[in-house]
């Protein structure tokens, strides 16, 4: 494994569109947590929830079919309102390197309308993400079907597709958890999911890759699978890397036949060379042999003691 470190000036455009009810907090949720970077868009047909989004730029789908009072859990619906905003869509998803779609399925606007919108940020040319969640078991299996159905058709317009089962979000929390910190939890992973990725490209520092790195491995990539871990002190970098192999969101999946893989390791600029090497290699003996793997270093002082 080889390691270059180039000084990178960011220049890619990002921006990700916060579809549908769950979306639209998940983006809130980014921007009150400082992700910078990137341009925030929340799309929904629920009128009343675009006006409450912290997002600057705000799509309100299928105005006429809806009449704002959004899609009543129906992605039938969803979809149809996308198709009514469709040069909208298309004026919104032009002009960016990366686009990063995020809902929660099951429910109609981001259900129905994301697989659209995926389709036209590829069409514009755009390296297209999704990061979206299932729902818990006790929602019903009338809506474990229909965001299961979602997915598929999402799957088909996406590069790269990121599942959060929010069942697992339990494993995250425990049996006194408020359901709305978990709620919150949940909006925190996919967060994560996205400074991942989008620190690696858009955070000045010393990193061994560009937007072109990220690209080659994330294009047409299908579904993947998401880990995260913190630690400090001694061992941090194993800790963490050890907790992001075998953290409860990977639904007890190996991640041994991974082909690609892209790692972002985060820490304060007392980051050691050592620490970056202890935990890369140790998430290289973890995944296939020839594995194109792609890493990058991400500063932040707020870090202190910790790698993430």
């Amino acid at each position: 494994m080889r390691y270059e470190f180039v000084e990178e000036s960011p220049s890619a455009k990002i921006k990700v569109f916060g579809v549908g009810g769950a979306g639209g907090n998940a983006i809130n949720n980014m921007i009150a947590a400082g992700l910078k970077g990137v341009d925030f868009k929340a799309a929904n047909t629920d009128k009343q929830a675009l006006d409450f989004s912290s997002a600057l730029d705000k799509l309100q789908l299928g105005a006429n079919l809806t009449h704002g009072l959004g899609a009543g859990a129906n992605p039938e619906i969803g979809a149809l309102a996308a198709e009514e905003s469709i040069e909208s869509i298309r004026a919104a998803t032009e002009d960016a390197d990366m686009i990063f779609i995020t809902a929660g399925m099951g429910g109609g606007t981001g259900t129905g309308a994301s697989p659209i919108i995926a389709r036209e940020s590829r069409n514009n040319g755009a390296l297209t993400v999704a990061v979206v969640t299932k729902p818990f078991e006790f929602e019903g299996e009338k809506r474990m079907k229909a965001a299961l159905d979602g997915i598929e058709r999402l799957k088909k317009q996406v590069d790269t597709l990121l599942i959060i089962p929010n069942q697992r979000l339990r494993a995250l929390g425990n049996t006194d958890t408020p359901f709305l910190q978990l709620m919150k939890i949940a909006d925190d992973v996919l967060l994560y999911a996205v400074k991942g990725i989008s620190d690696l490209i858009t955070i000045p520092g010393f990193i061994n890759l560009d937007f072109a790195d990220v690209k080659r491995v994330m294009e047409q990539m299908g579904t993947a699978l998401m880990g995260t871990g913190t630690a400090s002190g001694e061992n941090k970098a194993l800790e963490a890397s050890q907790m992001a192999i075998n953290s409860p969101l990977l639904e007890d999946i190996s991640i041994d036949q991974a082909k690609g893989v892209l790692i972002n390791m985060t820490g304060s600029t007392g980051m050691t060379m050592e620490e970056v090497m202890e935990g890369s290699s140790f998430i290289k003996n973890e995944v296939h042999p020839d594995a194109e793997i792609i890493w990058g270093m991400v500063f932040d002082d707020t870090m202190e003691d910790e790698m993430r």
